[in-house]
């Protein structure tokens, strides 16, 4: 069973007086694999939140279905099953960061010795214990960002979902909460995320898929995205310079393997932008003739 099947999704919004709607997502198809981490990146605007608001249950789609595990996404078991950390979180202040995951604990149905050991728990994972009895109003963005990673894990659900993480962390937190992300993954948890920082995708995604304008323009593995088909790769082992010059027809032994040249996620992301908007200048051209 997968962990998510987002199949053939439509949404759509009313427009300004009601005249016309807009389509913030058009024919959206992925599926997860339990234990996996998923990748959804795209422009501002592009539909990534209103994908992963679908999913878990805020919002309903038009056409199409979202089911977690088999289910509906909106069938009330999902919400032992769903944690959420959206792109803006709002927590009280007033709160030490203790206090703020024993509080969605409560929330969720946990009390008791369980919920301390469960809180002490999460500020380990996240790297907060020593930060337990201060108040939120106190934090950085990224501590702040790294409790809202422990509220989102407080009932131990199997599927996580991450609205931009790393928004607004510098490049020490952000690599705290990528090293989280790997660990979750290692205790068999699957995660959905989506962000902008492309380089952290391509590190902890197992999939990803580029959203603009609404449709999924490009989805795979890692390796289907970034490998060139036009460009190879040689390695060898103790080459001395002439033998490079020879390459493969005079290396013998010390040819050890050759295989597709990477390109970057953000090379892929950023040609798939621009082969989809010269697409589009296309067709507005030949509408208006």
């Amino acid at each position: 069973m997968n962990a998510v099947e987002i199949q053939d999704v439509h949404k759509s919004f009313p427009g300004a007086w009601g005249k016309w709607d807009v389509y913030a997502v058009k024919g959206v198809t992925i599926t997860i694999p339990q234990g996996s981490v998923y990748g959804l990146i795209g422009p501002n605007g592009s539909g990534k939140s209103t994908v992963m608001k679908m999913l878990v249950g805020l919002l309903a789609p038009h056409e199409g279905s979202c089911r977690v595990f088999g289910r509906p996404a909106k069938a009330s078991a999902n919400r032992r099953e769903i944690g959420f950390l959206p792109e803006n979180p709002y927590f009280y202040k007033f709160l030490t960061g203790e206090e703020t995951i024993r509080f969605y604990g409560r929330l969720c149905g946990l009390g008791g010795s369980a919920l301390k050991s469960r809180t002490q728990e999460l500020l380990e994972l996240v790297g907060l214990q020593d930060a337990a009895h201060r108040r939120l109003s106190g934090y950085s963005k990224g501590m702040l960002q790294r409790i809202g990673l422990a509220q989102a894990l407080v009932q131990s659900p199997r599927l996580l979902v991450l609205d931009e993480p790393t928004a607004g962390v510098d490049p020490i937190g952000s690599r705290i909460i990528r090293d989280i992300i790997l660990d979750l993954k290692g205790r068999g948890l699957t995660v959905f995320l989506c962000s902008h920082l492309l380089e952290q995708v391509q590190e902890v995604c197992d999939r990803v898929g580029i959203l603009y304008q609404g449709c999924l323009i490009a989805e795979g593995s890692m390796q289907e995205l970034t490998d060139d088909p036009h460009c190879q790769q040689i390695l060898l082992r103790d080459a001395p310079p002439e033998l490079l010059e020879k390459l493969r027809a005079e290396a013998g032994d010390a040819w050890l393997s050759s295989a597709p040249a990477h390109r970057s996620l953000e090379s892929v992301f950023l040609r798939g932008i621009r082969e989809r908007m010269q697409q589009d200048a296309r067709q507005k051209q030949m509408s208006a003739k």
